[in-house]
């Protein structure tokens, strides 16, 4: 007889275990509680388990749980890790989980610790003994960052699954493509002096307006020449996100940085991507020798293209009442699909409340997510 706790109370003890992931030092938590409590859980079901480190994650753990024999079966996957949290802007505490209005709140009920909690509810009346392939669960280390975690699994390649579900927030339907993403800075150097005689000078500021130019023309190349009809935003994307230059009036400016980021579609690569900013800077570099570089902020995301049409889809398609779609934003997926399975993306809960203050699910998704995994298990790891 199990004696796992009830969903509500694996949900309150996933969401006190503050597991946030933040590329500063500072402000990056280790997930080692999460990992601790899905270890504790699974093997109580009688899943093996293991929980490599991940390498240059400041000693942070993916788990890796299994159950049943034979090659194929099916893939559960997820993160451990959260956003930072907005200081202030929440009714309560991030780490208590506080139900009001129907909802659970708290931070990853959402985006995604909740989603665990749901795959144990699922198993504690399935016929684990019964299972002709096996069930996978696998919970990554800094998906929010680097996603590291999703990476050093694939590469491991110790699992080679038939299928995969992957369970961010996306109201149960089934997501088989979505854009990549990367994010770049570029730093322009000057010479500082006194704004009354610009020529002893040279104004980052009025470089930057030439950079962002030049920028303003690959977007619009970007936005002619690449096409997905699928997205509902159909074409790569550029957005800039921040620029800071100068600290006076008076005073010409000695240096300006901008931030940016572009979602490209399936099938560009980022390296490509990369080679085109660089190309099309390339003339005001010359121009001004030694003052233009441009660095990466963070490790991008690789775009994901499944399809539509095959069979995996179309049968969750099926059961979850939800047409196959398409998404603008980015996860884990391009790098399980690498273990050669049909992977989608799919999981309770709204994208909208995901890195926001408040966060929460909605009470009205538990029941038909935990049948939904039973239906899915059933089919790949059962019939």
């Amino acid at each position: 007889m199990s004696t796992l706790p009830d969903l509500k109370s694996c949900f309150t003890q996933l969401i006190a275990a503050p597991s946030i992931s933040a590329l500063e030092a500072e402000h990056d938590m280790s997930n080692h509680a999460v990992i601790n409590l899905l270890q504790n859980w699974f093997s109580e079901l009688g899943f093996e388990c293991e929980t490599p480190t991940v390498a240059d994650s400041r000693n942070k753990q993916n788990l890796i749980a299994r159950i049943g024999s034979g090659s194929g079966g099916l893939l559960l996957a997820g993160h451990t890790d959260t956003v930072p949290f907005d200081e202030g802007l929440w009714s309560q505490s991030p780490f208590e989980m506080v139900e009001k209005n129907n909802r659970w709140y708290g931070l990853g009920t959402c985006d995604m610790k909740g989603f665990f909690a749901l795959v144990l509810e699922a198993l504690k009346d399935m016929p684990l003994d019964q299972f002709k392939r096996p069930l996978t669960i696998f919970a990554s280390a800094d998906e929010e960052t680097t996603m590291s975690g999703a990476k050093a699994f694939a590469d491991s390649k110790v699992v080679a699954p038939d299928f995969a579900v992957i369970g961010e927030p996306t109201s149960l339907k089934p997501v088989y493509m979505h854009k990549g993403q990367i994010a770049q800075g570029i730093h322009v150097i000057g010479r500082s002096g006194h704004s009354s005689d610009p020529a002893r000078g040279l104004n980052a500021i009025e470089v930057m307006h030439k950079v962002i130019s030049q920028l303003m023309k690959l977007k619009q190349h970007l936005s002619e020449n690449y096409r997905e009809d699928a997205f509902t935003v159909p074409y790569p994307t550029m957005n800039f996100g921040h620029i800071h230059g100068g600290d006076a009036a008076n005073r010409i400016c000695g240096c300006c940085d901008l931030h940016l980021d572009i979602r490209p579609l399936p099938g560009m690569e980022l390296a490509e991507l990369e080679l085109m900013v660089l190309h099309y800077l390339s003339d005001i570099s010359k121009e001004y020798p030694g003052s233009i570089s441009v660095s990466t902020l963070y490790p991008g995301a690789e775009s994901f293209a499944g399809k539509a049409d095959n069979p995996w889809t179309k049968l969750v398609a099926e059961l979850s009442g939800n047409e196959a779609e398409v998404v603008n934003y980015s996860t884990e997926a391009p790098y399980i699909n690498k273990l050669g399975c049909q992977t989608l993306v799919l999981g309770p809960g709204s994208i909208n409340q995901a890195h926001q203050p408040d966060e929460f699910i909605g009470l009205e998704y538990l029941t038909p997510t935990v049948d939904l995994i039973k239906k899915m298990i059933y089919h790949a790891c059962i019939k």
